[in-house]
């Protein structure tokens, strides 16, 4: 394994330790220089390096042997160490150095991942412990399709990061403390007088049991009265408040975690009641730097570039969220010592974070530049909107429960197969379990293919066809493959052991190719935390199969070892793209 590790991953990165080197003897007094390799998208090869023009400004009038760009990159070309990777390269335009892969040298690279495993491409990153806040419902209010981004793209980095060998502390920071929960317990203490023992039968449809005590709070002065005390006696430890707070957060939790159950999705809870204890040391050491100023009875840090000041105590002495957000980075620095904090929030949460991470580079936590560790990132989410191009609500202008939007898709998915006659050829059991892959996948991948920062506009017609880009139809190609293996009857893994494979047909190297850009394209979701670079990378793996079916057949033709191990490569790939989207695979349609 270890000779082969150099030749293992990102085919960016192998090509670039080429001509860092290529560089060092092409011009060694520029040191600081790193080798810009990209793919290329015309018909000049595989790989570009395009270091020449930049460098030309650099060593022009250095009593440099060179004239121009062009010569550099002849220069940069020439110097290339040999290597089995490198079919050919040629000079283009104003330097540009165009790379060909070797066919043979792609072929074994496959073999490679079919043997080792694909976890030897996952991309090397560098740091080893994060943590991904996501999700981040409120207490006694209903995950509702707001909640639904969140949790569908955390999930994603989250697996994202795991599969790069990082340690993922996957937190859920559930607003379950505050003012809100004096009016929830009074109104408990009301409805249900035996609550000691209630269940959620007792207290029915949360949702509704949250607005009638909002509604009671804005409209009862003396069970407003009432609710303001109950929170002190909350806050203060009171044990029958404290009790009573436990049992509405219980019925919440067991609410959420249905949900979560149906997208697969794994998180631990570490709620706004868990920081709450940290403020105050927290403020303090804030307040020993020097940064916490009196401002209008609050108490607030200032911030160079912001016109608004942060507030970390309100004017009548509780805390907020700032107070809360402080408190949680500092906790995450310190205690669980995490060097990335990636918060994934909708992007109208940006200006609060970004006012929350320049504090905390104020107070040293965090450095100044932005690429340093330890660092934090808001990941911020545009809104789901419906087809009138507004926010995504029922017909009764509610936000829509993300179990009910969840439970349709299944819904839909499971009529479909029964149309197409599946019900006669699966089990039940298989019926339930495909509808649910198709139905909860087309769910995800809708939303993870658009760029996270962009609206998009919910439609079960569009995110449930099997034609276009689309999970289902990504499924479907998996099917199909998995049933060409089927259909040889041949063990792959004994297919894996005796045949060799070769790429001589274009289909084949198109597709070998982009079965190694795998590496790249995982790294860059991962560095850049955009999941709609994986889904785009799988979405054209799936075109390059299609493509490669059509025109080189398979079974009982003279080249069917080779292609067999093509079709179980591009699913080995494909099961783990789906793997880190949270989307489960179907083996049969």
């Amino acid at each position: 394994m270890a000779n082969t590790e150099d030749s293992l991953g990102s085919l960016k990165k192998q090509l670039a330790k080429l001509f860092e080197a290529s560089l060092r003897v092409t011009v060694p007094t520029e040191t600081d220089v790193e080798p810009l390799v990209a793919a290329c998208t015309g018909n000049f090869g595989d790989y570009q390096c395009n270091n020449a023009m930049s460098l030309w400004p650099r060593i022009k009038g250095k009593g440099t042997e060179f004239r121009g760009p062009p010569a550099v990159g002849q220069a940069l070309m020439k110097n290339i160490p040999s290597s089995e990777m490198i079919e050919s390269c040629s000079v283009a335009g104003p330097g540009f150095v165009n790379v060909k892969l070797s066919k043979s040298w792609i072929a074994k690279s496959i073999q490679k991942m079919l043997t080792y495993g694909i976890g030897e491409w996952a991309p090397k990153l560098s740091v080893e412990r994060a943590v991904v806040d996501f999700s981040s419902p409120n207490i006694a209010k209903e995950m509702h399709v707001g909640h639904l981004r969140s949790t569908i793209i955390g999930d994603s980095l989250a697996r994202m990061l795991e599969f790069s060998k990082v340690e993922v502390l996957r937190r859920n920071h559930v607003g379950d403390w505050g003012t809100q929960f004096g009016m929830l317990i009074e109104h408990l203490f009301e409805k249900v007088p035996n609550w000691e023992d209630a269940s959620e039968t007792a207290i029915g449809d949360l949702q509704a049991f949250y607005k009638e005590s909002k509604q009671r709070f804005d409209e009862d002065g003396v069970f407003k009265e009432r609710a303001q005390k109950a929170v002190v006696k909350l806050q203060g430890g009171d044990p029958k408040y404290r009790k009573a707070w436990t049992q509405i957060c219980d019925i919440s939790r067991r609410e959420f975690d249905r949900v979560y159950q149906r997208l697969g999705v794994t998180i631990e809870e570490k709620g706004e009641s868990f920081y709450n204890p940290f403020i105050p040391g927290v403020l303090e050491k804030l307040g020993n730097l020097g940064l916490v100023e009196e401002s209008q009875g609050a108490r607030v840090i200032f911030l160079e570039g912001v016109n608004i000041p942060l507030i970390v105590v309100k004017s009548d002495g509780g805390y907020n969220y700032a107070s809360t957000d402080m408190t949680a980075l500092w906790y995450r620095l310190n205690e669980e010592k995490a060097e990335w904090i990636i918060y994934v929030t909708d992007v109208g949460q940006s200006q609060h974070f970004e006012m929350v991470f320049k504090a905390a580079k104020r107070a040293g936590w965090l450095p100044a530049d932005n690429n340093s560790y330890p660092r934090a990132n808001h990941v911020g989410f545009g809104l789901v909107l419906g087809e009138d191009g507004k926010r995504f609500r029922t017909r009764s202008t509610e936000v829509v429960r993300l179990a009910d939007l969840l439970d349709e898709a299944k819904t839909r998915s499971k009529a479909a197969l029964i149309e197409r006659g599946k019900d006669k050829e699966f089990t039940e059991d298989e019926i339930e379990k495909t509808a649910e892959a198709i139905g909860y996948g087309a769910v995800k991948y809708a939303d993870l293919k658009n760029n996270r920062l962009t609206n998009y506009t919910f439609n079960f017609d569009q995110m449930l066809s099997d034609k276009g880009n689309t999970a289902v139809y990504l499924l479907y190609a998996h099917a199909r493959i998995c049933s060409i293996i089927r259909k040889s009857g041949k063990d792959i893994e004994e297919v894996k052991k005796t045949a060799e494979l070769s790429l001589d047909h274009p289909d084949e190297h198109v597709l070998g190719l982009h079965l190694l850009q795998f590496a790249e394209n995982v790294e860059e979701a991962c560095t850049n935390l955009l999941p709609n670079v994986l889904c785009e990378y799988l979405y054209n793996l799936s075109e390059n199969f299609t493509k490669f079916y059509s025109n080189c057949p398979v079974i009982g033709k003279p080249e069917e070892a080779s292609r067999l191990l093509l079709c179980e490569a591009t699913a080995v790939v494909m099961r783990q793209c789906f793997s880190l989207l949270g989307i489960v695979p179907i083996y049969k349609i």
